[in-house]
């Protein structure tokens, strides 16, 4: 076993780092599972790498998820306004007023209709030689689920891809930048509640504008930072999901052949897509709401913590093999959607617009392979997703 006397710390947030980040990622666990860093943002805070302290962290409620906690009420915008980074009883009362848009019986209704969406973007491309698999399948398909289930006018999905990647910080805009697309955003989020309270429909939003669950209701910075998490949440994840997933089949061609062959493995190559190079690379922020001995590391009240959940999925303590993609593997407890309180909420649908996207590509394209070598692709910058900018893919 490494320690820190032996070798020095992995150099973190560089180019070669969001690349490839699992060797890096591999010596931190061995020699400094619970790491001091300070982060792009200039902030000095903890790293947690191994798979059993970042359970610990993201269900031990000493660490806060509420930034009004930590730097004042100054401190919370209208993007942060919402359950994930809230603490209960706040977190209870705005995760019970959305779930109901996220039961397993209304997810499992969807499966007909996602199935469409899957068919009909793949027709758009039929005759090609090639398409961008990001551009023209793994982002329109699962932010055209979450329009609908929003009541998003399907025409400015566009925008929200715009919005949705200044919010999360993955396209490095200057502060103008940010703040131009933030006020765009709030604007557009403004006019829109105002047409639906005139005219609700069926959608979340509507119900979301027009309920009263417990006598309590969303207030409207309340409802900016639920729509802000539905949409980023609501499709980031999944886009990444299946540009993640379809880029280890086509790097492991024996693996794609397997699924190929035996369809009803996909649960399984699901589970696996999202342990073996998630789509969520490190956890939202969480503060110490007071002075902790982490396993013989002091973290002082107000430190900033964040888990590193793709590493904590090769951990090889937790998983056999943790570094070999293999699509038979059984189900396993891989935290890329979190654990505790905070598990993701759109988990269960993620899961089947993956599997739905991935089947569906197959079966038309099984033939499909990369067009550009894999060390030619380009990570998005940021640290909360790790996807893929653009996979150009050879459809015959």
């Amino acid at each position: 076993m490494l320690n820190s006397n032996e070798v020095h710390p992995p150099e973190l947030f560089t180019a070669a780092f969001t690349h490839n980040p699992y060797p890096d990622y591999k010596k931190l666990r061995h020699a400094f599972p619970i790491y001091k860093v300070v982060f792009p943002s200039g902030e000095p805070g903890w790293i947690i790498s191994k798979y059993n302290h970042a359970v610990e962290v993201l269900k031990d409620s000493r660490f806060s998820k509420d930034m009004v906690k930590r730097y004042g009420p100054e401190s919370r915008s209208v993007f942060t306004n919402n359950m994930l980074f809230s603490d209960p009883p706040d977190h209870r009362r705005l995760r019970g007023l959305v779930q109901k848009a996220f039961t397993p019986k209304m997810i499992a209704g969807m499966r007909s209709h996602i199935e469409d969406i899957a068919n009909d973007l793949l027709d758009q491309v039929s005759g090609r030689e090639q398409m961008n698999l990001i551009d023209d399948y793994a982002f329109p398909l699962p932010i055209i689920v979450i329009s609908e289930i929003l009541g998003v006018p399907l025409e400015d999905r566009d925008k929200f891809r715009t919005w949705s990647n200044t919010i999360i910080g993955s396209g490095n805009e200057d502060a103008a930048t940010f703040q131009q697309h933030a006020k765009e955003f709030i604007d557009y989020l403004r006019d829109w509640f105002a047409q639906v309270r005139q005219n609700p429909g069926k959608d979340l939003i509507s119900e979301l504008l027009m309920a009263e669950e417990a006598g309590d209701q969303l207030t409207e910075e309340e409802l900016y930072g639920v729509v802000t998490l539905l949409i980023i949440a609501g499709h980031e994840t999944t886009v990444n999901l299946i540009g993640n997933g379809m880029l280890a089949l086509m790097e492991h061609p024996e693996q794609k052949e397997l699924l190929l062959q035996h369809p009803e493995y996909i649960h399984n190559a699901i589970e696996e897509m999202l342990r073996y190079n998630g789509p969520v690379e490190f956890s939202t922020s969480r503060w110490a709401s007071e002075d902790i001995d982490f396993h013989g590391h002091s973290i002082a009240k107000g430190d900033l913590v964040i888990v590193a959940l793709d590493s904590a999925n090769r951990d090889e303590e937790q998983f056999g093999d943790a570094d070999v993609f293999d699509i038979t593997k059984e189900k396993s407890p891989h935290l890329a959607f979190g654990t505790g309180i905070h598990l993701c909420l759109g988990a269960p649908l993620a899961r089947l617009e993956g599997e739905i996207a991935i089947q569906t590509l197959l079966r038309r394209y099984p033939h499909i392979a990369l067009a550009a070598k894999p060390e030619e692709l380009e990570w998005r910058p940021g640290m909360i997703v790790r996807g893929v900018k653009e996979i150009p893919v050879t459809l015959r």
